[in-house]
């Protein structure tokens, strides 16, 4: 299993990926309610993510990433304080994010 096949049967099942072709189809995009659950269950199988990358009306947004909060990529405290920043902007964001999967889970 590839990390893509295992983050459509752990990660994103269940989840709308809203990336209609404005960037390359492996990297699939989410409302804000889906993103959360995203983080839910990342969290919950103890993965992590190196970054989170919004989007706007199909143009890049910002990213943040776990060093900015000089923390590890599977402390679920940088994603979430990263995730609540995003959403006080108060604008209609998609969601992506680069994740950490560990080898055993993906070999």
């Amino acid at each position: 299993m590839d990390k893509l096949e295992y983050l459509k049967v752990h990660i994103y099942q269940g989840l709308e990926n809203l990336n209609d072709g404005f960037d390359v189809s492996s990297i699939y995009y989410f409302s804000e309610p889906d993103f959360e659950k995203v983080l839910d269950r990342i969290e919950q199988k103890g993965l992590g993510l190196y970054g989170i990358e919004p989007w706007i009306n199909g143009n890049f947004f910002d990213v943040k990433s776990y060093e900015e909060y000089n923390t590890i990529c599977t402390d679920s405290n940088w994603y979430r304080t990263a995730f609540e920043e995003f959403k006080n902007c108060n604008k209609s964001l998609l969601y992506a994010a680069s994740y950490h999967i560990p080898g055993d889970l993906i070999d």
